[in-house]
C-alpha cells in the first residue's frame, strides 16, 4: 500500500494535494488541527477514486500530539506511511513592532517544530520513502509582513536541506514553495489583477499546479534537497510588502 500523511490535508491547498495523491493511487491519512471533515471537492474525488482514507485531528502546536500522529496513522492503517507532506501552517499578520515571544513560538511550533517531530517519527517507522515540505515563495526574498510565519517557513526550508543530507539514501526530502495560490477574501478583484501582472510570468499558480509538483517530488527517485517554486516567478522579485498590501 502507498500511504501518504498530509498535514492540513482536509482543506484548501492541503486538500488539493490530497486530491492529486489520490489520483496516483495513494491511501491517505488526512490531518486537521480540530475537525478532520474534508471539504466537498476532496470528498468527491476520494469517493470517485475509491481511495482509502481516514481523518486525524491533532493540534500540532502540542509536541505530544505531533509525536503521536504518526503512530496513530500506522495503527489505523496497519502500515507506516511512505510519504509525509508537511502542509499544515499557522499564519498570522504581525510585523517587528508586534513581535511577542508567544506569537513567534506558536508559528514556529506548527510550521517547523512539528515537521521536525513528524519527520523523526516517519524515519523511525518507515525507514524509507519521501518527505515534501510546503514552504512559501517569500523565503527567497523575505519582507517584514507576517513575521512569525515568514521566519518559521525560512526555518522549514533549512530543515529541508538538513534532512536531505541526514536521511539519504533511504529517505528523500524536498520542498515546494507556492506563490499566491488560494487568495483570501482580503483581496479585491482589482488587487488580484495587479498582483498577477506583477509576476514575471503574469500568472498566479493554481492549487493543482502546486499539487502536481508535490506528486512529482514524491516519485522523483533521483531528487533530494530541492525546492520547486510554483509561483509565477514571484521568488525572482523582491516585494516590499505582502501581496495584499502592494500599492
Amino acid at each position: 500500500m502507498k500511504l501518504a500523511l498530509v498535514t492540513g490535508g482536509c482543506r484548501r491547498l492541503g486538500a488539493a494535494i490530497a486530491r492529486r495523491l489520490a489520483e496516483d493511487g495513494y491511501a491517505l491519512a488526512l490531518h486537521a488541527s480540530q475537525n478532520p471533515d474534508v471539504e466537498e471537492a476532496l470528498r468527491e474525488k476520494l469517493e470517485a477514486s475509491g481511495a482509502q482514507w481516514h481523518g486525524f485531528a491533532a493540534d500540532l502546536s502540542d509536541g505530544a500530539a505531533a509525536e503521536q500522529l504518526l503512530p496513530r496513522v500506522t495503527g489505523h492503517f496497519g502500515t507506516a506511511p511512505t510519504l509525509l507532506v508537511n502542509s499544515a501552517a499557522q499564519f498570522g499578520d504581525d510585523r517587528l513592532a508586534d513581535a511577542a515571544m508567544d506569537f513567534l513560538l506558536e508559528h514556529y511550533a506548527v510550521n517547523c517544530a512539528a515537521p521536525v517531530l513528524l519527520s523523526k517519527a516517519f524515519t523511525a517507522q518507515t525507514g524509507q520513502g519521501a518527505i515534501v515540505n510546503i514552504l512559501d515563495q517569500r523565503i527567497a526574498n523575505p519582507h517584514g509582513d507576517q513575521l512569525g510565519y515568514s521566519l518559521s517557513k525560512i526555518a522549514l526550508s533549512g530543515l529541508t536541506a538538513i534532512l536531505a543530507r541526514e536521511l539519504a539514501p533511504s529517505i528523500r526530502v524536498n520542498a515546494v514553495a507556492p506563490g499566491l495560490t488560494i487568495p483570501t477574501q482580503d483581496y479585491s478583484d482589482g488587487q488580484l489583477e495587479k498582483v498577477r501582472c506583477a509576476m514575471p510570468l503574469e500568472i498566479l499558480p493554481e492549487p493543482a499546479q502546486v499539487a502536481d509538483a508535490v506528486a512529482w517530488l514524491a516519485s522523483a527517485g533521483a531528487v533530494t534537497g530541492q525546492t520547486i517554486f510554483v509561483d509565477g516567478g514571484a521568488h525572482l522579485e523582491a516585494f516590499d510588502r505582502d501581496f495584499v498590501r502592494l500599492d
